[in-house]
């Protein structure tokens, strides 16, 4: 007899998710699909405040790196994900009842679930390249390119000015800072360009990426509670 299955949220970590397809069936295979996930994962990030660290869509199920929203629960944003993409879908049942939910709790961790995500396509053959993959995150992470779903990365906050996202400055912050406070010059008494403020880890001139043929991950470090 198989264990009841636990799930840990409100713990302030990531989240790794896999949504399947009813029994494993080819239901995005579509490329109409595929764009209404695509938009249902937008209109989801954008209502429930999630951050979304990176995705892939294949034919029969779907993986996602989010943190935990700060409107409702993650259970109520998945649920939702699923309610939006199966009511403009004529399959029925769409989805699979039970989804797979592990928690990230390390950077490390993070970037091997990424790899994992972006290579998903070449493993199953589909394509030779991970950027020959439309419906993933990879091209953002290689290129910067915005598509449908944003992606939280350094690219994103560099088209902010290292800005954090709106709704995330406008919360109240009720922890302080990892960040170490950022050096001053001697002369001018400002930030040196090495350290950011604004609890970004990252430089403004280069981006210090981990480049191998099947990732492409920023080295910025986001952390579920909504803090960069």
């Amino acid at each position: 007899m198989k264990g009841k299955l636990i799930r840990y949220q409100q713990t302030g970590e990531f989240h790794f998710l896999t949504l399947s397809c009813y029994r494993r069936r080819p239901y995005l295979s579509a490329v109409a699909a595929m764009e209404r996930f695509e938009n249902a994962l937008e209109r989801v990030r954008l209502r429930y405040l999630l951050v979304v660290g990176g995705y892939v869509g294949m034919p029969e199920h779907v993986h996602m790196l989010v943190n935990e929203p700060q409107r409702g629960l993650l259970s109520r944003a998945v649920q939702a994900l699923k309610l939006s993409v199966s009511m403009r879908a004529w399959e029925r049942p769409f989805w699979q009842a039970h989804s797979y939910d592990f928690n990230i709790s390390a950077h490390g961790k993070f970037v091997e679930k990424l790899r994992c995500i972006h290579r998903n396509p070449v493993r199953r053959g589909l394509v030779a390249k991970p950027e020959d993959w439309k419906w993933s995150s990879y091209r953002h992470y290689q290129t910067g390119m915005r598509g449908v779903v944003e992606i939280e990365s350094e690219w994103t906050a560099l088209q902010r000015g290292w800005q954090l996202p709106e709704w995330m400055r406008l919360r109240q912050v009720d922890s302080p800072s990892l960040v170490p406070p950022p050096r001053r010059t001697r002369n001018q008494g400002h930030p040196q360009p090495d350290r950011i403020p604004l609890e970004i880890e990252a430089t403004r001139r280069k981006f210090s990426v981990l480049l191998d043929p099947g990732v492409h991950c920023c080295s910025i470090r986001i952390t579920a509670n909504g803090r960069l």
